[in-house]
């Protein structure tokens, strides 16, 4: 790491802690050859993941559009946000352990239908609903049926 005051190469690090998100390192360092100090943060670098749509264009995959949908779904119903927050992270956790660079909505949306399930039977019921496009009140009866059999 370079000295931001006279540019030499030569730093060493004095302290290291977990920065106050924890999703970083915060370290302070010195300059050998001036003997300033400084803080550098030391953040891992993910790899940018692309979440590839019905109608096969691509974006940048976006927490918020799960959070969205699943907090839309849990509305009124006995789920607390931090049971949201840790279901999304294993969703999250899930998805980045395929490693690969692109997903479908699908994979995601199948995802979170199979935590929904665990998590709360109408609120995935009304994820279904949507995110399955039902047509008429046949094909919800289907999706509710399903879900009786395997009580």
């Amino acid at each position: 790491m370079k000295c931001p005051y006279c540019n030499t190469a030569d730093t060493k690090v004095i302290d290291s802690r977990p920065a106050e998100d924890n999703s970083s390192i915060r370290r302070r360092r010195q300059c050998t050859a001036c003997g300033k100090r400084f803080t550098t943060y030391e953040k891992l670098e993910t790899m940018p993941l692309m979440v590839i749509k019905k109608d096969n264009s691509r974006e940048p995959y976006d927490r918020s559009k799960i959070e969205a949908g699943v907090v839309h779904s849990c509305h009124k119903r006995p789920v607390s946000i931090q049971q949201v927050n840790a279901m999304i992270d294993e969703i999250e956790n899930q998805i980045f352990n395929m490693e690969e660079k692109e997903v479908e909505t699908s994979a995601i949306g199948e995802l979170v239908m199979r935590k929904l399930k665990q998590l709360d039977e109408v609120a995935y019921v009304r994820f279904a609903s949507v995110y399955r496009e039902f047509k008429d009140v046949n094909t919800f009866m289907d999706e509710l049926g399903k879900l009786l059999k395997n009580k």
